[in-house]
């Protein structure tokens, strides 16, 4: 593996990072809504990340490089809360709205975690960087 790939893997990881940063953005953002139908409540978002490996490993010529790529978001399952309010607008026939099932002290511990994970990506390219810088200052004695 050259120590290229290494910049392809955390370019990578960034990307996912930045991808699940994102997703906690928007969940944050909705967390106070509310709709009239538990169909229409926003649902929490999570992205679904995959390894990647591309190349032969057996192939000693072919460049393998693996990376992280996301294959999808998918909603939470969890049961969106109803609160009695019948003199709110969007209250249904019942009286009821229904909330978002975004929990907020899990999306800033997602968003604490993403934060994380974004910085040590930051520091292996920082680091992979002066590790080729001063290899070709080697080559220059």
């Amino acid at each position: 593996m050259s120590l290229f790939n290494i910049f392809d893997i955390s370019a990578s990881g960034l990307s996912a990072q930045n991808t699940r940063l994102n997703t906690v953005a928007s969940n944050l953002a909705n967390a106070e809504s509310i709709a009239s139908t538990p169909e229409s409540a926003y649902r929490s978002r999570q992205p679904v990340f995959a390894a990647t490996l591309q190349g032969q490993l057996g192939d000693h010529n072919a460049s393998a490089s693996t990376g992280l790529r996301t294959i999808g978001i998918v909603e939470s399952q969890a049961e969106n809360v109803a609160q009695y309010q019948p003199g709110n607008p969007l209250a249904n026939e019942e009286g009821y709205i229904y909330l978002s099932n975004v929990n907020v002290i899990e999306e800033m511990t997602n968003m604490m975690s993403a934060k994380s994970s974004y910085q040590s990506n930051i520091e292996v390219l920082n680091t992979s960087k002066e590790l080729l810088l001063q290899t070709l200052r080697l080559g220059r004695l």
